[in-house]
Parts: C-alpha cells; sequence; structure tokens
C-alpha cells in the first residue's frame, strides 16, 4: 500500500505542490531583507514609505494597517506610521512590496 500510493499521480503531484509552495514561502522570506532600506538606528518604531509597482488598493491599505497607521497614499506609495522595527520584514514580505524606506521628516 505505502508504495503505490507513493507511485501513484496524485501523491506525486501533491508533493509537487507542496515543493513549490515551500520554495514560494522561502524565496519571500529570502527576499524580503533586500527591499529594506537603511534606517537610521535609535527608536523602535519608524515611519515608513511603502512602494509597490502599481497604485495601492483598498486590500493593500487594509493590510499595512495591521502594522502601523496609514496616512496616506500617493502614487505607488503608502505612508505607514509608528511601525515596529520587527515588523520590517513582515511589511515587505509580500512580493507586491517593491520597496520601504524611511518617511521623511515632515513628510
Amino acid at each position: 500500500m505505502g508504495r503505490d500510493a507513493l507511485n501513484s499521480r496524485k501523491t506525486q503531484v501533491l508533493l509537487a505542490l507542496l515543493v513549490a509552495y515551500l520554495g514560494w514561502q522561502a524565496w519571500l522570506s529570502i527576499a524580503a531583507p533586500g527591499k529594506i532600506a537603511d534606517f537610521p538606528s535609535g527608536r523602535e518604531r519608524a515611519n515608513i514609505l511603502v512602494t509597490l509597482p502599481f497604485p495601492p488598493e483598498r486590500f493593500h491599505v487594509q493590510m499595512f494597517q495591521g502594522f502601523g497607521r496609514v496616512s496616506g497614499t500617493e502614487g505607488n506609495t503608502i505612508e505607514v506610521r509608528n511601525v515596529r522595527r520587527s515588523d520590517f520584514k513582515s511589511v515587505a514580505r509580500p512580493y507586491w512590496v517593491q520597496r520601504i524606506e524611511p518617511l521623511k521628516e515632515g513628510g
């Protein structure tokens, strides 16, 4: 029974999908730190500017509200204030996030 189950087409497809999913998740985790610009050290929280490859929609704004206070959008960017530094990688993890930079003071 065990050998037949491993050789079945359904099991092979399921294993291929599992490997593809785990590879995708690993790639998202590996790529996230490269999207984060250098931030001045010091405070535990920062105001950030998140750049997307397209104008943000309601879904994106609501997602980022889970990390801080969204204070506006302009073009392809979203301003998110009071984000914990420990959340930067989570903010950068979605494939559609291109860059995270510090929000300039007075911005």
